[in-house]
């Protein structure tokens, strides 16, 4: 049960922080914006605070624009005060929650995803969908869809939640409130069939009773999920939106299945400005930013991205070996030997373990999927049909189209434009371990 001071209470104390930060701006002739560059605080937020919108201001944000207004001691603390007091502290005795707890920051830009990212904000702003699974390859940019689709989220009003499984450092800045942090930790002990008697988290639907609130479940592995806690929560926080990122299904009822592709690359000449160019120009900028992106050097890009399949990891280790190799000699060897590219020079945790995440994703497929793709590489066939699938193995078109929707789900394959018709490509980074991966399930056998 929540307790605290009444909403009545809660706005008059905003009002008073607001009239506070107005009445020192105005007295030392700032304008909005120049107090939002002194303070680092942006605009809307100050805004937001003189008419009182913002009731629980973070700490952090009271002491920056009390910095920026270059205020005393004696009028700090009253500003400070007037803070706490506008606050809603929460039974259990924590601190308070930040005003709209908001997802973490990405430490890079987002490429070529416009549209998978509208679809995914969409339904998940409007509640056509409550639950997205997004699904694919270890490496191809899940986290990053997923970082793109909360932050649009937040500034569609909605509170973020974020929880990332245990694994390599993240790519981005987490949020740094105690109160969030603990709060999410609960939700994910929750659906995880943790939590103290299976109680929903205390302040979940309190949070949620705004306009809504997203929970992001990173990198989860979704068989240690409880469907049944899933659904006590969807039940009983309506307001609440869950987005998952997995290397698998949940396979729950209610789950939307978003499959993400790799970056689009077709191949040249018509890929020198697909998406997957613009990210790999973007990692070679930071790693040869002699390098410039005249005809020739893009022809090489786009088929290095090609080749590669617009893998977005794979992408990056292809581009750190631009620090040993030039970008012909890099374009030579994607196309003779790609599987040496693989390992990052620079060996960052998250690409060293494409190799090992790739496999493990191949070796979870039942062993016909497996003797599939094998054949497929022994073929040396850049794409392949259904008609394809039906010769090599011989089964009924029923039982071959779920062959590759199961390959496609797992993100092993890609669906091919290149030609017009209806085509899969085996994925170069699946190719290059397909071989290892099958022995080692014939020696499992």
């Amino acid at each position: 049960m929540t307790t605290g001071l009444p909403a009545q209470s809660t706005t008059e104390h905003s009002e008073v922080l607001g009239s506070l930060i107005r009445g020192h701006r105005l007295r030392i002739g700032l304008t909005q914006r120049q107090l939002a560059d002194l303070s680092t605080i942006s605009v809307r937020a100050i805004r937001d605070l003189e008419k009182g919108k913002a009731q629980r201001p973070r700490t952090d944000t009271v002491r920056l624009i009390a910095d920026g207004l270059r205020l005393g001691p004696r009028a700090r603390t009253v500003l400070e005060e007037a803070a706490r007091r506008g606050h809603r502290f929460e039974g259990d005795g924590r601190r308070p929650l930040a005003e709209r707890p908001s997802p973490p920051v990405p430490l890079h830009p987002i490429i070529g995803r416009d549209a998978e990212t509208a679809v995914v904000v969409e339904e998940l702003r409007s509640g056509t969908e409550r639950l997205i699974t997004v699904v694919g390859l270890s490496g191809v940019g899940k986290t990053r869809v997923a970082l793109e689709a909360a932050a649009r989220m937040h500034e569609a009003g909605f509170s973020v939640l974020w929880h990332t499984a245990p694994g390599p450092v993240p790519d981005f800045l987490p949020a740094d409130d105690d109160s969030v942090t603990a709060l999410t930790a609960d939700c994910a002990d929750f659906l995880h069939g943790g939590g103290q008697d299976g109680e929903l988290p205390a302040r979940l639907a309190d949070l949620a009773g705004g306009r809504g609130l997203l929970l992001v479940l990173d990198g989860v592995e979704p068989s240690l999920l409880d469907g049944h806690r899933l659904n006590r929560l969807l039940r009983d926080v309506p307001g609440i939106r869950l987005l998952v990122t997995a290397e698998e299904p949940w396979d729950v009822p209610c789950e939307r299945l978003f499959l993400l592709s790799p970056l689009d690359a077709p191949a040249p000449p018509a890929g020198s400005d697909s998406p997957a160019t613009r990210f790999f120009l973007a990692r070679l900028r930071r790693d040869r930013p002699d390098i410039t992106a005249d005809e020739r050097s893009l022809a090489d890009i786009a088929r290095i991205c090609h080749r590669l399949d617009g893998h977005p990891m794979a992408l990056v280790a292809a581009a750190s070996w631009l620090t040993v190799c030039d970008l012909p000699t890099l374009c030579r060897i994607v196309e003779f030997d790609p599987a040496a590219l693989l390992d990052r020079l620079s060996g960052d945790p998250a690409v060293s373990r494409l190799p090992e995440r790739t496999g493990r994703t191949i070796g979870r497929l039942p062993a016909d999927h497996q003797r599939l793709i094998s054949a497929l590489h022994e073929a040396d066939a850049d794409e392949f049909t259904l008609g394809d699938v039906v010769r090599l193995t011989g089964r009924t078109l029923p039982e071959c189209g779920h062959m590759v929707r199961r390959l496609l789900v797992s993100g092993v394959i890609r669906a091919s434009t290149d030609t017009g018709r209806s085509a899969f490509r085996v994925l170069c980074v699946v190719r290059a371990l397909a071989p290892a991966a099958a022995a080692a399930a014939d020696a499992a056998a």
